[in-house]
């Protein structure tokens, strides 16, 4: 059985490949019928769309952990939304999912590949966000890669973003003193007075190595980086004995045309004996539900919370995306692509 649909699915795909910065023009807005599931498959209408700077190396033509997006084909990305359209027994017309179509406003998806949502015990736009692969990437990313104890310094960068903002509440949760790098002093006051870190230093204000000395007395334990660039270059010159630097993202080098040449303070690495190590998430998928039961704990009791940044329509969806490479985003980034059930 299936709920009765428009006839048109509204599509975003890759047009051409950025040089620098995403503009425009690298992206197109195609209307296509929608698709029919087949057998053990169910079609999605999306609701929200999440956007996530990981998106912007999709679109180069290298090698990475993922195939790239190709030219033609739709942008990739998460939503969660509504079954419209199920033949598959596990799924049925109405429930909430988590998907992986990407930007259009109905989807084909496996439906062994789909998380149900409940929308009775959040938002459902958590399911992408402090709920969805940005909570549970700040949560193994911090504590099993990170590895914070108790009275540590633990210190994150891009901290107002859907990653960092979790990162450095965790942190807390932890015992441990929690430093914040933002764009910005309403970033930096949002990190600080509401997201409850014990600093935030405005990289775009203060000089970086200096703000860090004095933030961080006593040298800095855990590093959690969104950034990489000058950013992690900064914290280097910091790090205690046998740090960890978890590496989740590198946003400031992603629209580069060619390599970032400068001193790299590395030796740090080999005389405090520390480690650095990346996360992906999908090293984890086997631990979600210990992740979303403890995530979700803590936003219902206050301990952890949330921001969001929605753009209205799939069409500024591209807009959207150049912003959040820009920084220009509050917390998680979304798209409103449908109207909720």
């Amino acid at each position: 059985m299936a709920k009765s649909t428009s006839r048109t699915n509204h599509r975003i795909l890759l047009k051409s490949r950025p040089k620098a910065e995403p503009e425009p023009g690298n992206f197109e807005l195609v209307e296509e019928p929608i698709p029919e599931p087949g057998d053990g498959q169910a079609l999605v209408r999306a609701v929200y769309l999440s956007l996530d700077p990981y998106m912007r190396g999709r679109m180069r033509d290298v090698k990475s952990y993922v195939p790239p997006t190709q030219i033609g084909e739709v942008m990739p990305g998460a939503v969660v939304g509504e079954v419209m359209a199920s033949r598959d027994p596990s799924v049925s017309v109405g429930d909430i999912v988590e998907a992986y179509h990407g930007w259009q406003e109905y989807g084909v998806t496996e439906a062994k590949r789909l998380r149900k949502v409940d929308p009775r015990l959040a938002p459902i736009s958590t399911a992408l966000g402090v709920l969805g692969m940005p909570g549970m990437t700040a949560y193994f990313g911090l504590l099993e890669v990170g590895q914070p104890k108790a009275g540590e310094t633990v210190v994150v960068s891009a901290a107002s973003g859907a990653v960092g903002g979790v990162v450095g509440q965790i942190a807390k949760i932890k015992g441990c003193r929690a430093i914040g790098i933002a764009g910005g002093k309403a970033k930096c006051d949002y990190v600080r007075d509401e997201l409850g870190f014990d600093a935030c230093i405005d990289y775009k204000a203060e000089d970086l190595d200096a703000a860090l000395k004095a933030a961080c007395p006593d040298g800095i334990d855990v590093y959690f980086d969104n950034v990489g660039g000058k950013t992690l270059d900064a914290v280097l010159k910091r790090i205690n004995l046998r740090a960890r630097i978890v590496i989740c993202g590198m946003i400031s080098e992603y629209n580069l045309t060619g390599p970032d040449l400068a001193p790299r303070p590395t030796r740090a690495l080999l005389v405090n004996r520390a480690r650095m190590q990346g996360v992906l998430i999908f090293d984890h998928i086997e631990r979600f539900p210990e992740a979303l039961k403890a995530l979700g704990e803590w936003v219902r009791s206050g301990k952890i919370k949330y921001r969001e940044s929605v753009a209205e329509g799939l069409e500024n969806a591209p807009a959207a995306f150049i912003g959040l490479l820009r920084g220009e985003n509050f917390g998680k980034q979304l798209v409103k692509v449908g109207e909720a059930p």
